[in-house]
């Protein structure tokens, strides 16, 4: 019985049903470091994220106002019976930073900030505050690109046929057909004859449709705004951030409008007082732009006492980001460009400097994009979180960072409704003895693959400079499994996503987010829902839009979402599960229909191994087995691509890909998500890729997939300017055995785990 005392010393779960959780209770210990481990949609971030920190949040977030609390978002209590002794929990996740281009990485950590106080203090000729330093306000912004560093160019000729009226369709651009309300602000204004040809435009009447600015005039009974077409497009579209346009919007401006360094700044967002100033020989555009590894150099050179404990802040900061393996990047990276790891780390330079302990601090594969010497780095920071007196909570697959923890807990046994139990709680040496999955594959080593296939043919890659790529050439086989590895930061992205995804035949299947709103999910992302709404109309006797949420059949109350958002004014907004459909999406007439006993909305509620069971021939059992294939058979048919990770999200493009022919498949750390023993499976399919006809590229960080390798790519020796070079090619025998990269010392320690890999 444990004492009272005692009981304060663990987090106390009870009774948590969150998602697949079968009504979980256990103790999780404070101010250690616990490892939840299991196969994907096991249930660890059911339990770590959307119970323990969930819950968490939410009761900090009650001790606000009603005003504050208007500004946050809002979060519903998890389904558990009783959560105890819960400390403040700050979630460490893979959430990019935002594709705002006015985000840098030096923004985001305050970096530069405590930079341009310095310059504001230190800079010659004195220019001003620390504002005046500031791309981001117009005291310091380049009035040309205000701030952005770059202009735009349209290409006229992917707006318009000059050989036809307006009438005739002559704008090509979106939004502007015929009869539509934009065309019409042109067609119909008066300025503007739309039975002539715009290549007969007389020149000033050209540059009056291009660039004239808004002007109102009144056509019949309505008023009007007309505004050149150039001043429309730019207003339209240009003024939007890249990532919220719709995709068809987006491949419109990708095509008509390019982006070129501002002629004025030349680049570095600034104005010239601002580039004016400077210290010992530089300007702070020039140290944004320094690789932070070299930038905390420059900052230890500064020595006036003036600005010294600012000083020691900044090369606190720097020094932490080239000590968690970010050394390469510079601040003035912009925070959109960053990969979900990177992003992580961003995020956890945040934190090392804290004055806060007892604090609950919740990873999401911290490990993700790291090689295995830089995952040491990342185990190290674990630990000095804990050492300062927090509870660190990490949900991780690789066994470097499960051989750390003090205490592991293991959900399983299976995924989805297979899984949400608690299999082994306990320490490391425990969990070896356990008998589960993960303990039974913790010590699992992939061998080399004996023997190699032989290429077919090549891709080459010819003077590279992207990025810190020095002039990279490269042949890249075909017909085999390449992998490409190297340390983050070393140039395995630059060189491949910076020179295959043009080419005929290449897919890029990787873990950027899947444009969609909150109503898309994988049936209707993959096409599935197709044949089955299909099945449905015709065991029913009724047409097949009926079956689809976003269409006839839809609850007209929550139009199809299953959720109806109520805004509460300052209070938060609340999401409610619709009263009218109970959540299942459709009218009470479309659920009376059924297909072997099952209605639309149960069939959407089943995972993709429950829905294979169902449909058991046709186009939809392909679709299904598919991503079945890729290791999504826990992924519920109905979910939401919005909650979907990064690995979930690559696996499921390709799992669509894997419908065409031969090809060029181009994958980015796969494993991201992968329980050991999923990685196996994944090797099979590559594999089959492989002995289809197909040639497969893929990034990659984990020993088991470099082992299982025909060819390798060895980027290094190191990270930005220490990288960006070729430093191995060949087969991985030939690197275990002659290879003296940091990837061959790793690789070779991994396949002899006797021997530790040099440092």
């Amino acid at each position: 019985m444990r004492s009272a005392a005692d009981s304060h010393d663990v987090i106390e779960v009870r009774g948590a049903r969150e998602n697949n959780l079968a009504d979980v209770s256990l103790d999780i210990p404070k101010r250690r470091l616990t490892v939840f481990t299991g196969v994907s949609g096991s249930g660890k971030s059911s339990l770590v994220f959307g119970t323990v920190a969930a819950e968490s949040q939410r009761l900090i977030n009650e001790t606000y106002t009603a005003f504050i609390q208007s500004f946050m978002p809002s979060r519903g209590r998890p389904d558990v019976d009783a959560l105890r002794n819960l400390s403040a929990a700050i979630v460490v996740d893979q959430e990019r930073l935002g594709a705002n281009s006015r985000s840098t990485v030096g923004t985001a950590t305050d970096a530069h900030t405590m930079l341009r106080i310095i310059f504001s203090r230190l800079g010659t000729p004195h220019i001003g505050t620390s504002s005046a330093f500031s791309f981001n306000s117009a005291e310091g912004m380049c009035p040309a690109c205000e701030g952005l560093g770059r202009v735009s160019a349209i290409d006229v000729d992917e707006l318009v046929d000059t050989g036809l009226s307006l009438n005739e369709g002559a704008i090509t651009a979106p939004g502007f057909a015929v009869g539509s309300f934009h065309w019409g602000t042109l067609a119909h204004s008066g300025f503007f004859d739309p039975d002539v040809k715009l290549k007969d435009y007389a020149p000033e009447k050209w540059d009056e449709f291009l660039h004239k600015p808004a002007t109102k005039t009144r056509q019949g009974s309505y008023n009007i705004t007309c505004e050149g077409l150039l001043v429309k497009v730019q207003r339209l579209y240009l003024a939007k951030d890249r990532e919220s346009m719709q995709p068809h919007i987006r491949a419109f401006v990708d095509r008509a409008v390019t982006f070129t360094d501002c002629g004025d700044c030349g680049g570095t967002r600034l104005n010239p007082a601002a580039l004016g100033s400077r210290i010992a020989g530089r300007n702070i555009a020039e140290c944004s732009a320094l690789q932070i590894s070299d930038l905390a150099a420059f900052v230890r050179s500064i020595d006036d006492p003036s600005v010294a404990p600012l000083r020691n802040t900044l090369s606190h900061t720097l020094d932490s980001l080239v000590e968690i393996g970010l050394g390469y990047l510079s601040l003035d990276r912009e925070s959109g460009t960053l990969s979900g790891g990177e992003a992580q780390r961003v995020k956890m330079v945040r934190h090392l400097g804290s004055s806060l302990t007892d604090v609950t601090y919740v990873f999401d594969e911290p490990t993700v994009g790291l090689h295995p010497h830089d995952i040491q780095r990342m185990n190290d920071l674990l630990l000095r979180l804990r050492d300062k007196g927090n509870t660190v909570l990490v949900v991780e697959h690789k066994p470097e960072t499960i051989g750390i923890a003090d205490h592991v807990v293991d959900l399983g046994p299976g995924a989805g409704s297979a899984g949400g139990r608690i299999c082994f709680t306990g320490d490391v040496a425990g969990l070896r003895r356990s008998g589960t999955l993960t303990g039974r594959h913790l010590d699992h080593r992939a061998r080399l693959r004996e023997p190699v296939r032989r290429p077919s043919g090549k891709l080459s890659v010819t003077g590279a400079n992207q990025h810190n790529l020095r002039d990279v050439s490269v042949d890249i086989p075909l017909g085999v499994l390449t992998v490409v590895t190297g340390v983050a930061g070393s140039g395995k992205s630059s060189l491949i996503h910076g020179s295959l995804p043009r080419r005929d035949g290449v897919i890029v299947a990787d873990q950027s987010p899947i444009r969609g709103s909150r109503r898309s999910n994988p049936a209707t992302y993959t096409g599935l829902l197709a044949p089955v709404r299909t099945a449905f109309a015709k065991a029913n006797g009724v047409k097949a839009a009926l079956f689809s949420a976003n269409s006839e059949g839809a609850c007209p109350h929550c139009k199809g979402i299953g959720l109806v958002y109520t805004d509460l004014a300052m209070m938060a907004g609340v999401a409610s599960v619709c009263e009218e459909c109970e959540g299942r999406r459709f009218t009470p007439k479309v659920l009376t229909y059924t297909l072997r006993g099952k209605n639309i909305s149960e069939v959407l509620a089943m995972s993709v191994a429950e829905g294979r069971e169902f449909f058991p021939t046709g186009q939809a059992r392909a679709v299904l087995d598919r991503l079945s294939d890729v290791g999504l058979g826990y992924l519920g048919l109905g979910q939401p691509l919005t909650t979907l990770s990064g690995g979930e999200r690559q696996r499921l493009k390709l799992a669509i890909h894997m419908a065409e022919k031969a090809a060029v498949y181009v994958l980015d750390e796969p494993t991201t998500g992968l329980h050991l023993a999923d990685v196996d499976q994944l090797l099979g399919l590559l594999d089959r890729l492989v002995d289809d006809g197909n040639s497969v590229i893929v990034i990659e960080h984990h020993q088991a997939v470099m082992a299982h390798a025909d060819w390798l790519i060895d980027l290094g020796p190191g990270a930005g300017h220490d990288g960006g070079r070729v430093v191995f090619t060949g087969t991985p025998a030939d690197l275990v055995a002659h290879g003296d990269s940091l990837t061959a010392r790793h690789l070779r320690a991994y396949l002899r785990p006797s021997e530790p890999p040099a440092a």
